[in-house]
């Protein structure tokens, strides 16, 4: 599926917590190692009560490379990932590239 061209729209991550997808008036955003992707497309995914909802609105690379469905692993620093983890982190870059437009970049407050 193409998707657009990327954008580069900074993103604070106070910013992006604003499009978790519990406001349905809002897109729905996960950022996977400072990339923000735009998700909207598939609510039943990462909507408000959706296994995947604690995705949106962050960067949730750590748990990504985890495969961990945990809140407190839904952080951007994946520093602690190993190689196994850092390959299936890759996986999931490559599918959202693949699947998503990318809308932004996460930045520092």
């Amino acid at each position: 599926m193409a998707t657009e061209p990327p954008k580069d729209t900074p993103f604070k991550p106070s910013e992006l917590a604003a499009f978790d997808g519990t406001d349905s008036s809002k897109p729905i955003y996960v950022a996977i190692k400072g990339i923000v992707y735009d998700v909207t497309k598939k609510p039943e995914m990462y909507g408000a009560g959706s296994g995947y909802n604690c995705f949106a609105g962050k960067d949730a690379s750590k748990a990504l490379g985890k495969s961990s469905l945990s809140p407190e692993d839904c952080v951007a620093d994946y520093s602690s990932l190993d190689e196994k983890e850092m390959e299936t982190l890759n996986g999931w870059v490559k599918f959202f590239q693949q699947r998503y437009n990318i809308v932004g970049k996460v930045v520092d407050e």
